[in-house]
């Protein structure tokens, strides 16, 4: 007969999520893993199959907490000030976890090398390329712009905030104030 699962996976993948957002990929082990998320490797492999599978389901745990920021962004009807918005409340979403700083996404993209697992960077693409397309449909509400330019802009913007997520790690709130502001000066 199966063992009934003594866990709750939305549980054990934030535990997770939390892990690897503050000791990175790489550094993750599965004996930490095990640690953190209450549950043997047994347990482990079954539900996710491996770390990778772990790291996976972080990613959408972490997709689901940023969503708030996302979704403010896509109701917004303030054009690019609508953006620069998101770059503020994004300082407000990487300063205020209690596991370091930045972007779990970006953190993972500084680290993770060109032979790193397909899923992985497939799940890292993808999350930016659903950032870059809230971008490109907030730019296009400005009809005087043509596909080339918000492209450009989105491709700006959106290593922008690469830049900053990594900056939250080390620069103080007014920095980060005033690389916002230099960002957005004459958009």
């Amino acid at each position: 007969m199966a063992r009934k699962k003594e866990y709750r996976e939305e549980e054990v993948i934030e535990k997770a999520m939390n892990l690897f957002w503050r000791n990175g990929y790489e550094t993750t082990s599965m004996q930490m893993l095990e640690k953190e998320m209450g549950i043997n490797k047994f347990s482990i492999y079954s539900s996710f199959g491996s770390k990778n599978g772990v790291f996976l389901e972080s990613i959408k745990c972490y997709k689901q907490k940023l969503n708030k920021l996302i979704n403010k962004l896509k109701a917004s009807e303030k054009g690019v000030l609508g953006i620069k918005e998101y770059f503020y409340d994004f300082i407000e979403f990487a300063r205020e976890t209690e596991f370091g700083k930045g972007c779990l996404v970006t953190n993972t993209a500084n680290e993770i090398g060109p032979d790193a697992d397909e899923k992985i960077k497939g799940a890292l693409t993808n999350f930016t390329n659903e950032v870059k397309q809230v971008f490109i449909n907030i730019l296009k509400e400005d009809t005087s712009k043509d596909d080339k330019i918000v492209e450009e802009q989105a491709d700006f913007f959106l290593i922008s905030m690469f830049g900053l997520s990594s900056a939250t790690r080390v620069f103080s709130k007014t920095q980060l104030e005033n690389y916002i502001e230099n960002i957005f000066l004459n958009k």
